[in-house]
């Protein structure tokens, strides 16, 4: 017998918690029903998954490595879900695209919303990630498209340029840096507030570093690009962030955008899609709406 999805989500709730009452009330289901479904599991997998300690429950080596698969068949499954939601809907076609955070932030929402707009027979369903995890998902067959930063290996992948940003200093107004333009070895000394480890852009400041022989030193890590900017504003910090998206919280929160003049500033934005696509697909359709961007831009 295979287990069910309503016994994986308490699985992975109880995982979450390391409290079996607090993932019973979240699952909406008694404490006893709980019980019994973890212990099926169990069951069925003949490995014990969690240790019961009166503080709560501890995952065992198994359970940490079915948390992980279990996290991947619910995502899984939800998206099915989605997508069969969409077809019932009346949408022709259904295309996945992950876009880098730099991206969402500055450019691809409004600009899949234009390609939208003409193509109401296709719906589009659109998620943020760091890019070494667009590549990582784009390589799985999860999504359809991706759009990341070049610095990222992307061989046997087809891609065309998209856009382009610049990277600048993110500072409180009242800092005593006055210049219009800045390079990164006058900034090498204070503390950061950076984005979490895998995004691209904190591990190119890390690298830049490395490369003077001067360590960055990352005072805050947080998720988005609006948390860096609140950590500047409350003096944590300077930021490093694409001017574009900057610029939409500077004012209101009463910093100042300096631009980076280092050449690696600079940075160049990728589609990628597995394998080239028919032009007059709505995947093909997408990609050339997605790279007239770039050519724009020539």
């Amino acid at each position: 017998m295979h287990p069910d999805m309503d016994s994986l989500a308490l699985f992975v709730k109880a995982a979450e918690l390391r409290n079996l009452t607090r993932a019973a009330e979240a699952c909406f289901i008694t404490v006893p029903a709980a019980s019994r479904r973890l212990s099926l599991l169990e069951h069925q997998f003949k490995a014990q998954l969690f240790e019961r300690h009166s503080r709560g429950l501890e995952l065992t080596p198994a359970g940490e490595q079915l948390l992980t698969h279990a996290r991947e068949v619910i995502a899984k499954v939800t998206l099915m879900r989605a997508e069969m939601n969409n077809y019932a809907s009346g949408s022709h076609a259904v295309i996945r695209l992950l876009g880098n955070t730099s991206a969402m932030a500055q450019f691809l929402p409004h600009d899949v919303s234009m390609f939208q707009r003409e193509h109401l027979d296709c719906r589009i369903v659109i998620e943020e990630s760091w890019s070494d995890e667009v590549v990582r998902r784009l390589r799985a067959g999860e999504v359809d498209v991706g759009v990341v930063i070049r610095t990222h290996p992307l061989e046997n992948l087809h891609c065309l340029p998209y856009r382009s940003d610049r990277l600048a200093a993110v500072v409180r107004d009242d800092d005593a840096l006055r210049a219009d333009k800045v390079s990164f070895s006058e900034l090498i000394d204070r503390d950061f507030v950076a984005l979490e480890g895998g995004s691209s852009l904190t591990r190119l400041l890390t690298a830049s570093g490395e490369q003077s022989f001067n360590p960055v030193t990352i005072r805050v890590q947080v998720r988005s690009f609006e948390a860096v900017c609140r950590a500047v504003q409350s003096g944590f910090g300077v930021g490093v962030l694409p001017i574009n998206a900057a610029q939409g919280f500077a004012i209101a929160m009463g910093l100042r955008v300096i631009p980076l003049t280092d050449e690696w500033a600079a940075r160049e934005m990728i589609i990628c899609v597995r394998n080239r696509p028919q032009p007059d697909s709505p995947l093909g359709q997408l990609v050339s709406h997605l790279h007239s961007f770039a050519l724009a831009m020539t």
